[in-house]
């Protein structure tokens, strides 16, 4: 926990996936207190076509970036990290702000395993575990 999912039209060079991944998990780790190494991320291309939503009346290519994030973050929490993880978008894929939307669903820390790390994700208290 964190998964971070988003959604493209576009297709992007690998490297310029793993400059975004690298951006997108220091802002998550350090805005969060998240420990870097829990963060998942899928960069999905969709192709041209693949994902649209209605703008001024007519049907527009867009993007959507959907976090799976521990509960118990304020809502002013959430809209920060949001605000941060657009800006490392739209500074690495070139995306429209006004094309980019972010959704956020929240868990338990017994809803995501880690093996790697011990097991279930910790209850969120502020600390970086």
């Amino acid at each position: 926990m964190p998964y971070l999912q988003l959604d493209v039209n576009d297709h992007y060079p690998v490297e310029t996936k793993k400059r975004l991944v690298k951006k997108l998990c220091e802002t998550y780790s350090s805005m969060m207190a998240m420990d870097i190494r829990r963060i998942s991320i899928a960069i999905r291309e969709l192709g041209e076509g693949g994902i649209w939503r209605m703008i001024d009346g007519e049907p527009t290519p867009t993007a959507v970036l959907m976090c799976d994030v521990r509960r118990g973050r304020s809502a002013e929490q959430r809209m920060a990290v949001a605000k941060a993880l657009c800006d490392d978008c739209i500074e690495i894929l070139g995306l429209h702000k006004e094309r980019l939307n972010v959704e956020f669903t929240q868990h338990a820390g017994d809803e995501m395993y880690h093996p790697a790390l011990g097991g279930w994700s910790p209850e969120w208290s502020g600390d970086t575990a």
